[in-house]
């Protein structure tokens, strides 16, 4: 079953994804003793590396995280500068119940309060090849929107505060030395030492060979990361002066395994007055925008908008901006593609010879991936398995 069969089921059935059952302790303990001595690397401060430090610091273990950019929050980018509500350059979606929230911030005394709303599959719709196509049929019948906050936003606020002093900017790994007990951490310029890492770099980085491992990685764990598929990817936003486009409007791409490309309100539920359409797409989908410059993508953006919506959108243009994720230096890339064998997912997450620990939307232990939700439920697992 692939991920996205496995997420249309749950949403063909009316039933959310199922919670994790934790068996961390919560922040109530004011004190706790901590169930594994010695210090823990984190590799990345993106969500998967972000909710790790955070359920370590719930757990009293010591802990240092080490980001390669100058921000964290990895593909949970977004933008304040755009539009007058905050823009997700990457993560936009919960593709969950909004239950995940109190999963992860695993602390019953802090009340949470994050805005969302589903899609009404009585009122919005959208349009395929000129026909007018339901919510489920674009496979939205799960999803819900963030109100006039992101995925960044949640852990900017919930998270982020617990682990900020620990985290290490602009410090890019490029070795790891686990023949010892205690591991060897490398960067460019400082070198680090610790009895686990937790390795939560984006698949691709590890693919391209940023990071060197001494000794090599196992033969089947290098095979699994090396084969498995991170989708091209990238994302858009057009404001214009009118509304002229339903809430989705779909492409076919052949295989469907190829790739996916949506435009679609990304105003939609927030508090503005402003006409904005959000660009997702992934795959082969990705290329005719990723290849272009900046002025030659608004205009074969408007160009196939024109051809859709009778020249409204060139009539209507105001301004745009673009995310390429496939240049992004700490990424270089989208994200494990959808139709990913299930089978080969747990092995990415395997455990190297005790010491390395890797956990993010590609390293998952069940039929779901390439999501934040994904991310931090690998990073709750993966604490899970280092204090035992």
């Amino acid at each position: 079953m692939t991920r996205k069969e496995f997420l249309r089921m749950c949403g063909l059935l009316g039933i959310g994804l199922p919670l994790q059952a934790s068996t961390l302790s919560s922040c109530e303990k004011e004190n706790p003793t901590p169930a594994f001595e010695g210090k823990v690397l984190i590799i990345g401060a993106g969500a998967a590396g972000l909710a790790a430090g955070y359920l370590l610091q719930q757990e009293g273990i010591e802990f240092e995280i080490l980001e390669a950019s100058a921000n964290y929050g990895g593909r949970m980018k977004r933008t304040t500068d755009f539009a007058d509500f905050p823009i997700p350059l990457g993560a936009e979606w919960l593709h969950v119940g909004t239950g995940v929230f109190d999963e992860i911030v695993n602390d019953e005394s802090v009340n949470i309060n994050v805005a969302t709303t589903p899609y009404d599959p009585n009122v919005d719709y959208g349009l395929f090849e000129g026909q007018q196509i339901s919510v489920a049929d674009v496979g939205f019948t799960i999803d819900r929107k963030f109100i006039n906050s992101t995925w960044f936003d949640f852990f900017e606020q919930y998270i982020v505060p617990s682990v900020q002093d620990k985290i290490s900017f602009n410090t890019v790994v490029t070795a790891i030395d686990y023949t010892s007990d205690q591991i060897a951490v490398q960067a460019a310029s400082q070198a680090f030492s610790a009895d686990r890492v937790i390795i939560t770099a984006p698949l691709k980085i590890l693919q391209n060979g940023v990071i060197t491992f001494t000794p090599e990685l196992p033969s089947d764990k290098k095979e699994v990361i090396n084969n498995a598929t991170v989708w091209d990817g990238c994302k858009a936003f057009i404001e214009f002066s009118e509304k002229f486009y339903p809430a989705f409007t779909a492409f076919e791409i052949t295989p469907e395994t190829a790739g996916q490309k949506l435009y679609y309100d990304a105003s939609y539920g927030q508090n503005t007055s402003q006409n904005i359409m959000g660009l997702f797409a992934v795959g082969v989908a990705a290329d005719p925008y990723v290849q272009r410059t900046d002025q030659e993508l608004i205009e074969y953006m408007l160009s196939e908008l024109d051809a859709i919506y009778d020249n409204q959108a060139s009539a209507n243009y105001i301004k745009h901006t673009f995310q390429n994720w496939n240049t992004e230096p700490h990424i270089q890339g989208a994200y494990l593609f959808d139709y990913e064998d299930w089978r080969r997912v747990p092995k990415l997450a395997e455990t190297v010879d005790n010491q390395l620990l890797f956990a993010g939307e590609a390293y998952a232990f069940e039929s779901d991936w390439g999501s934040v939700h994904a991310a931090a439920r690998a990073a709750k697992r993966a604490v899970q398995e280092l204090v035992g």
